[in-house]
């Protein structure tokens, strides 16, 4: 148990040195925009512009030796000789209060201190507590890993892509029900935006992909009812995207196409409004379809607030 705890402390202070990575590639990326700024600079304004190279080239080093430091830390937690040494490493990672490692110094802290009766509690109780359905595990990984908990939602957004591009994952139901669970259920706003994203993919990957017309729309739909800002990529994908299928007719499956889901993805980019919304609505102009160009160009008139002809 405590060698979990000390590797899962491990991989907090690797991804402590990662955020602080990420301010080195930022710096260094202002200092370069300035280096370009100096060389086109009159004389007159380059004292104020080099006095400012000269104190990002002095942060990078910082953060340079920041990183280092971290990376030293993440590597000697697992090669510590003596349950003293390990506690002694504990401690002064504790005394430093950084909050991206402090649940990882806590639950350790709470390792080396327990009873071996309660070490037995915890792994029994590990087990019984682990998940087993695909997506009780991603559920699991939103709540644990430390990839999945930063403040950048890249990593979320992968991790949603590929659970949902799983063979026959976006035709079970019973997953996609258990996700919608999970989202009423989650307190957690990391978990519940990876879910979220996960929904997503899965009704995008329906709209796009599926030839049932009708459960292509139904996507669309719930689609339509997400209030992430994430949603507005797939919406766009979907109404530039004109597809043939088969839809319920009143004694047999017909062919159709998916007039009535660009619409609908349509009606919604404009109630969000956003300038990516804006800009691809603007494009449907020029559609071939004739229906899905007049309803852009109405729908344009009513985001300006014209009337209608």
């Amino acid at each position: 148990m405590i060698g979990q705890g000390l590797r899962q402390l491990q991989e907090a202070l690797n991804h402590r040195a990662d955020a602080v990575q990420h301010e080195f590639i930022a710096v260094g990326e202002k200092l370069q925009a300035l280096n370009r700024r100096i060389l086109d600079a009159p004389p007159a304004e380059r004292g104020e512009l080099l006095k400012e190279q000269e104190a990002l080239r002095g942060s990078q080093q910082d953060l340079a030796g920041e990183i280092n430091i971290w990376r030293d830390r993440a590597r000697a937690v697992l090669h510590q000789r003596s349950d003293a040494e390990v506690a002694g490493l504990i401690a002064e990672l504790d005394a430093l209060h950084d909050d991206m490692i402090k649940a990882a110094v806590e639950h350790v802290q709470y390792l080396i201190n327990a009873s071996p009766e309660e070490l037995e509690r915890l792994a029994l109780s590990q087990q019984a507590a682990r998940p087993t359905t695909p997506v009780g595990r991603l559920i699991e990984r939103g709540r644990t890993e430390f990839d999945l908990r930063g403040k950048e939602i890249n990593n979320r957004q992968k991790a949603a892509f590929e659970f949902a591009n799983r063979p026959r994952m976006a035709q079970d139901e019973s997953a996609l029900g258990e996700l919608e669970t999970g989202l009423t259920q989650a307190k957690d706003p990391l978990v519940a935006e990876l879910i979220t994203l996960t929904i997503i993919q899965i009704h995008r990957f329906r709209a796009i992909r599926l030839a049932d017309l009708d459960i292509v729309h139904q996507s669309v739909e719930r689609l339509t009812q997400i209030k992430h800002p994430a949603v507005v990529a797939t919406l766009i994908e979907i109404m530039d995207t004109p597809r043939s299928g088969y839809a319920r007719g009143p004694k047999d499956m017909v062919e159709g196409n998916n007039l009535r889901s660009r619409l609908a993805a349509m009606d919604c980019l404009a109630a969000w409004g956003t300038p990516d919304a804006h800009a691809a609505i603007q494009k449907r102009q020029f559609d071939r379809d004739s229906a899905v160009a007049e309803a852009a160009a109405q729908t344009l008139d009513k985001m300006a607030g014209k009337p209608a002809a």
